[in-house]
């Protein structure tokens, strides 16, 4: 199994597919996981419910994930902040995908259908990673920079950093 986590936007879905795709192994997103059972998006989750609820949610979807899952798991953003599931990623081949604040507004936009990034998105996206950034190094076999690369050029990095052959 592998493993992806980054901040929101980095590219986890695309990346999670391509991989998943040239390692000839399934492909797994628990945010799809916890829309599929909620039904209703993430943002509605973090409205409706709060901020704590959702990563229960989370943290139920993770764990299931990796039990039931053998090929590339995308995980949600803030699924690192959980001690609980940190621990579960210790042993498992984890690629963190990173990218810088620049890389954040070009490709999200950072826009308001991010729920945590409802006011002043750069700033609080920037809060964001330095709250986070250290629980994502602290659990990755390896980092790969998604800075100015295509999806197949990180898809790749990701591949050589984990010394992974294709299928």
């Amino acid at each position: 199994m592998v493993v992806l986590v980054g901040p929101m936007g980095v590219g986890k879905s695309t990346v999670g597919q391509l991989l998943a795709e040239r390692l000839g192994v399934g492909y797994r997103d628990t945010d799809d996981d916890i829309v599929a059972e909620q039904g209703r998006s993430i943002a509605e989750i973090f409205v409706d419910e709060g901020e704590p609820d959702f990563r229960a949610i989370e943290k139920r979807a993770v764990r299931r994930a990796l039990a039931e899952h053998d090929g590339v798991l995308a995980l949600g953003g803030g699924a690192i902040l959980d001690e609980d599931t940190r621990a579960l990623l210790t042993g498992q081949r984890v690629v963190y995908l990173s990218m810088d604040v620049e890389e954040a507004v070009k490709r999200t936009g950072l826009n308001a259908a991010r729920p945590l990034l409802a006011v002043n998105p750069r700033k609080q996206w920037r809060e964001l990673m330095e709250a986070r950034r250290h629980l994502y190094e602290s659990i990755a076999t390896a980092v790969v920079s998604t800075d100015g690369r295509t999806p197949e050029e990180v898809t790749q990095a990701a591949l050589d950093a984990l010394e992974l052959k294709e299928a």
